[in-house]
């Protein structure tokens, strides 16, 4: 009995002690701070309102020092709601010419409204966006004190950007991607009412993009489709033929300078893939796609797009496609793969690198996109 009292007090202590720590471990921070370079110097020159659209992955380094030109050489925020400090430590290695670098990186909608987050982003020359999920920078900053500072910023002739889901997020609607999944173009197409459609508006207000959606690492995700579905359904539930679509590829940058004028920088061969139907579909259902004649122009180094009016000078390629029955039809697919695969204006054919097998396991859950194997 006294060996049951004495195992019943020892069990009961390491409970009270466990239950204890448990307690008293502290509330994880609703945001994290990064700093490098000299905070309290000036400005070393103006800045200009401008627009950074990158596609993913890795940086054009010539597109990151025109965002910096257009920050005047001074302070850049760069706001994560997923990772730490490597985007500050990339712009560091390879870009610099900025006075100082500052990431904010979002835990909760509550750091939205901090005052401290708030003085730090107000100081801000010019804000970048980083990859990860849009649905948190959506859920974090949508219709918070932060959210109207960031149009402030931009009202005040400050430079904008963002890579992937951070340029999800700038375009006047935005693929939230509120469900938590990443949509396919399979799944849009197949039904553009359905559920993981989920679009976005009143978030940020961009000059020149005020009927604009942006998509990222288009072209190697195959997101033809899922584009031409935001387009349909935005231009017909808002009853607006000009509903814009621009999907920028992975490793390219579009750069709009104040006056709405873009040019094309990339790592390779790059395009912005501008889809401007001018046009409501027929009909929009909750069955699979039908449209037919949509546009698309693509813009390379050598083109150039006026925001204003959406021409294209010198256009890497035009061609128009038909999705029927939910699929693209076979000359439209061999047409966007043709549009993908096209050269420099003026570049030297280079054979093909001879084919090398390999092997991809996937360990299950989740979904992984044909481009990123």
């Amino acid at each position: 009995m006294k060996a049951s009292r004495g195992f019943l007090a020892a069990l009961l202590f390491v409970t009270v002690a466990v239950y204890s720590t448990v307690q008293a471990a502290p509330k994880p921070a609703p945001w994290d701070y990064y700093s490098a370079g000299d905070l309290a110097a000036p400005r070393p020159g103006p800045t200009s309102g401008a627009l950074l659209l990158l596609g993913g992955g890795d940086w054009p380094v010539p597109a990151f020092r025109w965002f910096v030109e257009r920050m005047g050489h001074g302070r850049l925020v760069i706001i994560s709601a997923s990772t730490g400090r490597e985007l500050q430590q990339d712009f560091l290695d390879e870009v610099g010419g900025a006075s100082s670098v500052e990431t904010i990186v979002f835990h909760s909608r509550t750091a939205a409204s901090d005052p401290r987050v708030l003085e730090i982003v107000r100081r801000a020359d010019g804000i970048f966006f980083g990859g990860g999920d849009q649905s948190n920078y959506v859920r974090y900053f949508k219709g918070t004190p932060l959210n109207e500072l960031l149009d402030e910023h931009v009202r005040a002739g400050k430079p904008i950007g963002g890579t992937s889901a951070g340029l999800a997020i700038l375009g006047a609607y935005s693929y939230g991607a509120m469900d938590g999944g990443s949509l396919l173009s399979t799944a849009a197409l197949k039904n553009p009412l359905g559920g993981g459609v989920t679009l976005v508006g009143d978030f940020l207000h961009l000059p020149f993009l005020s009927n604009v959606i942006t998509d990222s690492h288009f072209a190697v995700r195959e997101r033809f489709g899922r584009l031409l579905v935001f387009v349909g359904r935005l231009a017909t539930e808002r009853k607006d033929p000009s509903i814009t679509g621009i999907g920028i590829d992975e490793k390219a940058a579009l750069c709009i300078e104040a006056d709405g004028t873009g040019r094309v920088y990339s790592i390779g061969r790059g395009f912005a893939w501008l889809v401007r139907p001018m046009r409501i579909p027929d009909a929009l259902e909750a069955r699979p796609y039908d449209v037919r004649g949509v546009p698309i122009v693509g813009i390379g180094e050598e083109s150039s797009l006026d925001l204003k009016t959406f021409a294209v000078t010198r256009p890497s390629f035009a061609i128009n496609v038909n999705v029927v029955n939910g699929k693209f039809d076979a000359d439209s697919w061999a047409s966007l793969k043709a549009a993908q695969a096209t050269p420099a204006i003026g570049a030297t054919p280079v054979a093909d690198a001879p084919k090398k097998w390999a092997l991809a396991i996937h360990g299950g859950a989740g979904v992984i996109e044909r481009g990123d194997l």
